[in-house]
């Protein structure tokens, strides 16, 4: 049977949380998700970096921008 990477992926997760006993255990399980993700993440950056698609104007830029969903007025609100 030839299975996706999904599916194993799913599999091996299922059988990591099957063994999780405790909440530090699943506190630790978290954790090392988050730093999985946060390294890919960082990698990324730091590739779009070094290609120059992002700079310090950039950083700056995103730090002024106002990505807020704007609030419907109460009386249109249902």
């Amino acid at each position: 049977m030839n299975i996706s990477f999904q599916q194993r992926a799913q599999l091996e997760l299922l059988n990591v949380v099957n063994g999780i006993q405790t909440e530090r255990e699943f506190n630790e399980f978290r954790d090392v998700l988050a730093h999985y993700y946060a390294t890919k993440a960082q990698q990324g950056i730091d590739a779009l970096w070094d290609k120059g698609v992002i700079n310090p104007e950039t950083i700056e830029e995103w730090g002024n921008e106002h990505m807020r969903t704007p609030y419907r007025n109460a009386k249109n609100c249902s």
